[in-house]
């Protein structure tokens, strides 16, 4: 069953209160973050992400023990399905992001994405690489969570492509703690929703209309067990990463073959 559509006169409600809601924000970067404390600047962060996930129709549940004020030096990772994750997450507890470099190009949402702290990587390009992690240590090392999608690039939700190991030596070196996030879109009927999915070739645009006509869009974070990053490698984090998102998720990996078909775990898993 597919999410239930929404008439053209709630989806044009919707983005109008959208277009207000980003205006907010540039003001509000532009003039408040620049002096706001960092007790503040997660303040406004958490409500204003939280806002935007309720007018555009999303109804987010948290499991697990989300990170809170008292989380310092922590590495979050998660597998990556749309543009949204990121405003999950940022409603749990926000963190510095590290993104594609595309993303600062983006209209708005690129300059705010660099003026709330998202380090951008070139991707494909190893003395970028090299840069990032120095940047990603030097905000471990100041206590600051750090948060990246390890695929490397999104999917529709239904798999898990392998997690991706250049950016998580920074976490051994500062033996930061490694929390696994497994993110999920759900119809109402508790299939997986791949409308909300932003992946392959589609446009922001065309993305942007799947969402907004969607009446309701289940999420669902799970916060995983903490990894201790000390003493282990890499590539050794990385696997242990991607097995604990794909078990709480029962989605296939190319790395584990999931327990039941259709990768929906029993209810409160």
């Amino acid at each position: 069953m597919t999410a239930r559509s929404t008439s053209r006169l709630v989806r044009a409600w919707r983005l109008l209160r959208l277009a207000l809601h980003i205006l907010r924000a540039l003001l509000t970067a532009a003039i408040v973050l620049p002096w706001s404390t960092p007790r503040l600047r997660i303040a406004l962060t958490r409500e204003w992400s939280r806002s935007l996930l309720k007018l555009l129709g999303v109804r987010l549940t948290i499991r697990g023990e989300a990170l809170n004020e008292s989380s310092h030096k922590v590495m979050v990772v998660a597998n990556h399905v749309s543009w949204l994750d990121i405003y999950l997450l940022n409603t749990a507890w926000p963190a510095r992001f590290v993104s594609k470099a595309e993303v600062r190009s983006w209209p708005v949402l690129g300059w705010l994405a660099e003026v709330t702290g998202t380090l951008f990587l070139e991707r494909g390009k190893r003395r970028d690489t090299a840069r990032i992690n120095n940047a990603i240590a030097t905000a471990l090392s100041q206590g600051d969570c750090v948060a990246f999608f390890p695929e490397g690039t999104t999917t529709d939700g239904t798999h898990l492509r392998p997690f991706l190991a250049s950016l998580l030596q920074p976490a051994i070196d500062a033996e930061a703690e490694l929390r696994p996030v497994a993110l999920r879109y759900l119809n109402a009927d508790g299939g997986i929703n791949t409308r909300a999915a932003y992946y392959d070739d589609m446009s922001m645009l065309d993305s942007l209309r799947n969402i907004l006509a969607q009446r309701e869009i289940r999420a669902e974070l799970h916060f995983l067990a903490p990894i201790a990053c000390a003493s282990k490698t890499r590539r050794e984090l990385a696997r242990q990463s991607e097995a604990a998102i794909s078990s709480a998720l029962n989605l296939a990996s190319p790395h584990r073959t999931p327990e039941t078909p259709g990768g929906l775990p029993a209810a409160g898993q």
